[in-house]
């Protein structure tokens, strides 16, 4: 039976894991909901990239400067201890683009954030939100690419929620979103000794929602789009875009970070998986 998982796929890397090891098991379809991926000016930036258009990668960057978590049943969203932590819960999705963009699995992870502005008067059962609401975190990759999300939850007065760029050797691709949806792409001459650059082409394209989309919701059709992906799947036999491994690491980077801001230093995946995966990263 073909299973969706909803992102997070787990809130501890133990759990992570488990899930890794029984999907391994179940020998079907297993497919973590990890939907980002399918709004369409970022989809437009996967194919950008995937197609060469930027070279080899080397920075990835991701902003998002939007409100607060909204209230949900039972307040869940406020504790870490529900949630495994706003970069889990939350950011996940971004770890699974950087992750998606890079091509491979982040090796390290330094990051710095705070509890500085959201929550702080709620209580709930007498006991006050711990969850972040600011943090910026840096991915160390293999052949020293790099990418850094800049996350603010007290920043409503944003003219893009989200920006994405992808800076390669040969150009870059972004994407801003929402509003005009836009993907831009530009590409980098041949380098002159004593250029300031004047003069670089850059291409600029709305993205549409898709004409399949009947409504577009706060992710702009991108949970439809994926279940269209999903079913597609089921019918043909085709692997998940998505998979189970995608949704391991995109915990592995948010659990990551979290345990690099509480202690203060930078964090080492293999230690994060062999210290909490019985067997360590080679069982996943």
């Amino acid at each position: 039976m073909p299973v969706l998982v909803e992102k997070p796929m787990a809130t501890t890397m133990e759990d992570a894991c488990a899930v890794a090891r029984r999907a391994t098991q179940h020998g079907g379809i297993v497919w973590v909901g990890l939907e980002y991926r399918y709004m369409p000016a970022i989809a437009a930036l996967l194919a950008e990239v995937r197609g060469g258009a930027v070279g080899r990668v080397r920075m990835v960057a991701v902003r998002e400067h939007r409100f607060p978590f909204l209230v949900k049943v039972g307040n869940w969203n406020r504790f870490n201890r529900y949630t495994g932590g706003t970069l889990v819960e939350k950011c996940c999705h971004f770890f699974d683009l950087m992750n998606a963009l890079v091509g491979a699995r982040p090796l390290r992870v330094f990051a710095s954030g705070g509890q500085d502005v959201n929550h702080l008067e709620e209580r709930y059962d007498g006991t006050r939100p711990d969850v972040l609401d600011n943090a910026f975190a840096v991915l160390e990759y293999p052949g020293g690419v790099r990418a850094c999300l800049d996350l603010c939850m007290f920043a409503e007065g944003s003219r893009f929620e989200q920006e994405l760029s992808v800076v390669g050797d040969r150009g870059k691709v972004e994407a801003l979103l929402p509003g005009f949806m836009e993907a831009a792409r530009g590409r980098r001459p041949e380098l002159v000794v004593g250029s300031r650059g004047e003069g670089w082409p850059v291409e600029t394209r709305e993205v549409g929602p898709d004409a399949s989309v009947g409504y577009e919701g706060f992710h702009h059709g991108s949970t439809y789009l994926e279940h269209l992906a999903l079913r597609r799947a089921i019918v043909t036999g085709e692997r998940p875009t998505v998979s189970v491994e995608d949704g391991l690491w995109s915990v592995a980077a948010g659990l990551a970070a979290q345990q690099s801001i509480a202690e203060g230093r930078g964090v080492e995946l293999s230690e994060l998986l062999a210290g909490q995966c019985p067997g360590g990263a080679s069982r996943v």
